[in-house]
This record gives structure tokens, sequence and C-alpha cells, in this order.
């Protein structure tokens, strides 16, 4: 099955991310991973569930809460979310071949879409 498309990932953005764990691992059970410098992978107790990221922001960026559609060409939904009356706040960037770009919608409600590595 195919994940192109599809919520594959969500990130909590924060610059106090020991608090964002004890709140979110005590609300919810989910347990945090820290083998990423300044990342934490988050993984959910639901069978199947999606995982997601904690980022420490270190005060650089907004906080935040989004989530992450896949996709197979980053820029060119970058270029219909624009057509459709959204607005690109971060154009593609690459990290470990993971292209990733962060996106409003015409509300205001920023969400990133995902290409991952080819292969």
């Amino acid at each position: 099955m195919s994940a192109v498309n599809g919520i594959a990932w969500f990130q909590i953005g924060t610059d106090r991310p020991e608090e964002a764990e004890r709140f979110y691992g005590g609300l919810f059970g989910w347990t945090f991973d820290a083998t990423v410098p300044g990342y934490r992978i988050i993984s959910t107790p639901a069978e199947g569930g999606i995982q997601g990221g904690l980022a420490d922001t270190g005060g650089q960026g907004p906080n935040h809460a989004v989530f992450s559609v896949q996709v197979d060409d980053t820029d060119a939904v970058c270029r219909a979310a624009e057509a459709a009356g959204g607005k690109v706040l971060v154009r593609r960037t690459s990290a470990a071949g993971i292209e990733i770009a962060h996106l409003l919608d015409p509300a205001g409600n920023q969400f990133q879409v995902f290409t991952p590595p080819a292969g």
C-alpha cells in the first residue's frame, strides 16, 4: 500500500522539548527516542499509527505542531498549493535525502509535504 498523499508523519517543534516530552508522554503514552541530536522520534502506542518527531527549535523558529503529507514531487505540490491559494513558507530543503517544504493553506494553517529518498 502506498503512503503517497497520505499523512505519514507529524512534527512538534518547541523551545522546551523536555516539557513537551513529559506532556505528550504522560497524556497519550507516547515514547521518545533521542538518537538524533536536537530531534526525538515519537512513537505512539496505536497499532499501525504514524510516527512523528519532536524538534528542539532552540528559540530559532516558531513553536508548532504540524502534520506531514508524503508526496511524489515536493516542488510540484508547492506549485499546485500556490495555484490553489496557499503559500509556501519554506521552499524545498533536503536533509538525509528527504525533501521537505512548509506550506500554509488558504486559511493560514501550516503543514508540511515531503518526498522520501528514492529506493
